[in-house]
Formats: C-alpha cells, structure tokens, sequence
C-alpha cells in the first residue's frame, strides 16, 4: 500500500513538471515507478496518463495543431514503435536486464539534456539533416515502444522546427494521444489490464489531472528555463537509480 501511495506522489510531481515544461513527465515517472510497482503496472498506468494529459491539452488548442509534422512523426514513429514492441517482448524473461536498459536509456537522456542546457546553449537554430531527423524520429518511437519514453528525443526533433510555443505544445500532446492509444491496445492484447490496476488507474487519473493544473498555473509564473535544467538532471539521478534494482 506505502508503494501505491508512495507511486501517486511521484505521479503527481512528474506532472507539475509536465505540466511546465510540456513534455518528460512519463520518462520522468517511469524509472521510479518500475521500482514501486513495477514495470507491467508502471508502463501501461503512465501510458494512459500520457493518453490523458495529450487530451487535456488538444482539446483546448487543437487548431494550433502543425498538421503537415504531425503527421511526417506520426508515420515514422508507428514504425519504430512497431520494432520497440518486439523488442520489449524479446526481455519479458528478463526483468532485471530490462531495467537496466531503461535506466542507460534515461540517463543517455538526461545527460544529453543536461549537455544542451548547461554547456552547449542556444543551438537550437541550426538545421538537422534528413538523417539526423530521421534517426530521431525512428529512436524516439523505438524507445516509446519499449518504454513509453520517448519524448525526449521527438523534442530533440522538434527543436527548432517549430517555434512558437503553443503550436509545439499542441502538435506533440496530439502526437502522444494518438501513438499512446497504439501501445494501449498493445498493452490490452498483453494482458496487463487487471481489476487492481484499474482502481490504481482511476486513483492515477485524479492526480494526473491535479498535477496538470498545478503545473499549468506555475507555467505563467516560474522559469520554465529553470525548471528544465532540473528535469534533466532528476532523469539522471532517477534513470542511475534503476542500476541497484535487485
């Protein structure tokens, strides 16, 4: 019971900064979540939240929508979520190897953003490539596939594509309602969805939406700048903790 509750608190945390910064509150939740209850109830919880918080944000700014990126990423992510699926099914033997590969993954994450926020600044203009962009595309919905925590790179795509806030907020909260409803689904056909579950997800819902507000109103009064820099480095610290699951 202390680990559910314990489990909602960082629900809630997760997304006032989600609610801030726009994007890091599922690969933010997921390291500690799979330590509290695991990674077959953690994943599929935190990706229906992530269905939610898209929703809350779409239906109020749905005409700020890029439709021409949403849907190019669309497109190119299915493919590389179809492949994190099947490679997430290669490790269900293996939980403790799992982990591991979440935990290098969010601290590879954490590191580079933590590299763009406090050494190299203000590169955000300069163009990528095709295959840079590509590649982006393609690891971002490889590792949303496995671990539903890809946003991180799809907002390294991003950067700089799109410029103005609301239409960047509005184009990757869709993105996410619909590649999120994909591994729903997957998740169904898995059989992850148990009567328990459901009471700790209804639970999830409240807080998730609680946290959005809290998040929303802060928005307009604390350095988003600020509050980035501590996301990152939260992703390390919590990516690194996965390495002493035993």
């Amino acid at each position: 019971m202390l680990r559910k509750i314990i489990f909602l608190i960082v629900v809630l945390i997760t997304n006032i900064i989600q609610g801030i910064t726009g994007f890091a509150g599922t690969v933010l939740a997921m390291p500690p979540s799979v330590l509290l209850v695991g990674f077959e109830t953690a994943k599929p919880i935190l990706n229906v939240l992530g269905i939610l918080a898209g929703i809350y944000v779409v239906a109020t700014s749905y005409k700020s929508i890029d439709k021409k990126e949403f849907t190019k990423i669309v497109g190119v992510m299915l493919l590389g979520i179809a492949s994190g699926i099947l490679l997430k099914s290669m490790f269900t033997g293996n939980p403790l190897l799992l982990y591991k590969i979440l935990g290098a993954i969010v601290v590879s994450i954490g590191l580079f953003g933590v590299y763009k926020v406090f050494i190299k600044k203000n590169d955000s203009d300069k163009p990528q490539n095709k295959i840079v962009s590509y590649s982006l595309l393609i690891s971002s919905g490889i590792v949303h596939g496995m671990f539903v925590c890809g946003g991180p790179l799809l907002v390294s795509y991003l950067t700089g594509k799109i410029k103005d806030k609301q239409t960047f907020r509005s184009t990757i909260s869709a993105v996410w309602v619909v590649l999120n409803s994909v591994i729903m689904f997957d998740d169904i056909r898995a059989g992850y969805f148990t009567s328990d579950m459901f009471v700790l997800l209804a639970v999830s819902c409240a807080v998730l939406f609680l946290g959005m507000i809290i998040g929303n109103r802060l928005y307009s009064k604390m350095s988003r700048e600020l509050f980035m820099k501590i996301t990152y480095v939260l992703l390390v610290i919590s990516g690194a903790s996965l390495f002493i699951k035993q």
